[in-house]
């Protein structure tokens, strides 16, 4: 007979799941799937105005907001999963906060912009799939959780064989690393100094 802590305890295999994904995502935000790697203290950026252009960076690309979006609606659907009976605002503050850590993470390491519109971005994708659990439980009651643990089986490896894709292909998210050259010509050199390609 089960019971109902035997019910809500969570899978191994869910467990297994999520810390793939929380893996995969470290390396997204942080390391752009290249090299880990600590940056330039220099090129450290906070950005504190949400989505607005400031002194220091642009606005927010959309394309990038929507990828935010994505890459973080499966933390929701995962906690939604492994912890039920949190209320929704215990989770909004888990998914703030894990991504408040990822921000400090990019400016401590120097690896990338650290933008208070990725914290919000990112929470509303990670409350977008507390959502979609939500629906699922009405409509698969009782099957919940194991249907949404295939999909998110199916998504994990799908996620893995595009990653292995990808770092097995030149392209690469980030710049060059730290020690390379780079020569710019005509509108690309440095202001003040003379370009190497002429006038």
């Amino acid at each position: 007979m089960t019971t109902l802590a035997t019910a809500s305890r969570p899978r191994p295999a869910l467990v297994l799941l999520f810390a793939a994904y929380l893996a995969l995502l470290v390396w997204v935000v942080l390391w752009k799937l290249d090299v880990p790697r600590i940056g330039d203290a220099g090129g450290r950026v906070v950005k504190l105005v949400p989505f607005a252009a400031t002194g220091s960076a642009g606005a927010s690309d959309p394309v990038e907001l929507v990828l935010n979006l994505v890459l973080f609606l499966p933390f929701g659907v995962y906690l939604g999963l492994l912890a039920p009976s949190w209320p929704w605002w215990r989770t909004a503050g888990t998914l703030a906060g894990a991504s408040l850590a990822l921000e400090v993470a990019q400016y401590a390491l120097a690896v990338g912009s650290s933008d208070v519109t990725d914290v919000v971005v990112n929470t509303a994708g990670g409350l977008a799939g507390l959502g979609v659990v939500a629906l699922a439980r009405r409509g698969l009651r009782a099957r919940t959780a194991v249907v949404l643990t295939r999909w998110c089986a199916a998504g994990t490896a799908l996620a893995a064989v595009l990653v292995g894709l990808f770092v097995a292909s030149p392209v690469r998210l980030t710049g060059p690393p730290p020690g390379d050259v780079v020569v710019g010509c005509r509108d690309g050199s440095p202001a003040g100094h003379q370009s190497p390609c002429g006038p």
